[in-house]
Parts: C-alpha cells; sequence; structure tokens
C-alpha cells in the first residue's frame, strides 16, 4: 500500500494500522490467538495468502513476533509495541457497541460465533465431568453456506469446538435463531428473554438446561451503553428543525 506521504505521526501509524483486516488480526492475537490457524479460524474470510502478508507486515514494524511453539511449529506473540495497540483495538469496540447496527443479517456467521464462544465461556463454572454439548442455528442468512451445527466438548478448563459430530452421546442440546444467540452475547438481549420466546431452545438433562445460561460470559463491550434516541420534534417542519441542529445555522 503506498503511504500517505506525510510525517504526522496519525499518517505514519495508519498506514500499518488502517490496512484492511490488520485491526482484527490484532484482535485475535489479543484475545489470545497464537497459531495462523488459530488467527484464520477469527477471520474466516480473509484468504491464507493476505492472512501470512499481514502477519509479515506486522513482524517487520517490530509488532509481533514468531517464535518456536512448545511441541514444534511456530507461533505469533505481540511485543511491547504491538501490546501498545490494546486501547486503541478496545476503543474501537467500545465505538462499534455504542454507535453501530452490529447484528446486520451480512455479519452474522454462525462459525465466528462459534469461535468466539469457544474461548468465552466460563470454565471455572463448567461441570467436574466431560460434558457434549450440540448447538444447531437456524434464521442464516440466505447466502449462508457453512455449517451450521457444531459440538462442543467440555472437559475443564478445557473447550474443544467441532464442525464434525464427534461419535459422543450429547449431553445437552441448544437449538438458536443465529441473530437472537449473536444479541445474547452482545449483551442486546438478555438470555432469560431468548428462552422465554423460544429464540433459543435447551434440551437435555434437567440440571445441564439450568446451568448452561451460567456458563454464558458476554462480550466484554456487553456493558458499554447505547446514546439515548435523538428527541426531534414532529410535525410538518420536523426535518427543518433537524437541518437547523445539524448546522446551528439556517
Amino acid at each position: 500500500m503506498r503511504g500517505y506521504g506525510q510525517f504526522c505521526p496519525v499518517a505514519v501509524a495508519s498506514e500499518l494500522f488502517a490496512q484492511r483486516w490488520t485491526p482484527l488480526i490484532l484482535r485475535e492475537l489479543l484475545a489470545g490467538s497464537r497459531r495462523f490457524n488459530q488467527i484464520q479460524r477469527g477471520l474466516p474470510r480473509i484468504s491464507r495468502t493476505l492472512l501470512a502478508q499481514r502477519l509479515r507486515e506486522l513482524e517487520r514494524a517490530g509488532a509481533l513476533e514468531c517464535v518456536a511453539a512448545d511441541g514444534g511449529g511456530r507461533e505469533y506473540r505481540l511485543t511491547p509495541a504491538g501490546a501498545e495497540l490494546q486501547p486503541v483495538i478496545w476503543a474501537l469496540g467500545v465505538w462499534g457497541q455504542r454507535w453501530t447496527t452490529r447484528v446486520d443479517e451480512q455479519n452474522l456467521d454462525a462459525g465466528l460465533l462459534m469461535w468466539s464462544l469457544r474461548r468465552t465461556l466460563a470454565a471455572d463454572r463448567l461441570p467436574g465431568r466431560r460434558i457434549v454439548v450440540e448447538l444447531d442455528f437456524h434464521g442464516l442468512p440466505p447466502r449462508h453456506r457453512r455449517p451450521h451445527v457444531f459440538w462442543l466438548i467440555l472437559d475443564r478448563p478445557e473447550v474443544d469446538l467441532c464442525v464434525e459430530d464427534p461419535g459422543s452421546e450429547v449431553d445437552l442440546y441448544v437449538s438458536a435463531d443465529l441473530r437472537s444467540f449473536a444479541r445474547v452475547l452482545l449483551g442486546d438481549l438478555p438470555i432469560a428473554e431468548a428462552l422465554a420466546s423460544g429464540a433459543v431452545e435447551l434440551t437435555g438433562r434437567r440440571e445441564l438446561v439450568r446451568a448452561f445460561p451460567s456458563w454464558l460470559l458476554l462480550s466484554p463491550f456487553a456493558r458499554v451503553p447505547r446514546p439515548p434516541a435523538p428527541a426531534y420534534p414532529t410535525g410538518p417542519h420536523a426535518g427543518d428543525a433537524r437541518g437547523a441542529d445539524a448546522s446551528g445555522t439556517r
């Protein structure tokens, strides 16, 4: 990407940070992803070639390093320079939670939701024995072609995600409208309300049905308040009033 041709620190930093996918790659690294495949699972629409390119760019900029991993292979770790971007990523998330329409149909992805759910379940609240949970999503966008049925294998403190039937007996079944479940995790819809309306249905062992809502940890941005709705006047001149408010003059 050609630079902005400016020595301003904002411009120079944006030449790296503002490239497509780079903030989300940093989000994945800050969330604990280390291996290449882990980062890509959090970014299912990026090609492996482009992901490798972006990681090299971050490495050349001194924001991360690629090191030998325990057990073989390589993994990526943020350097102090990369970790210093955490407040920037957080601020983007806060702004997005407060001002954007997040649960838009074109942004719904069952696999990405499950990847986020896998790493945010409250491991300390899980049962003391191995549990298999099957999740089946409906209400999918018309163009959704990826899997909609997933299995979580909960063996405290480990949580594994499968996109193919693991062949084990299922202890708890979750049937959910995809949009509603995403709203639950974002803090826009209380889980009790989703259960009462039938948007989320739980079947299985009674104690697991009761416990499942307590396993869900909401998005770290869930507590960010929405702004109040603008109190625009109504009537035949409402549009003129909005124009005056926006510009300050008539």
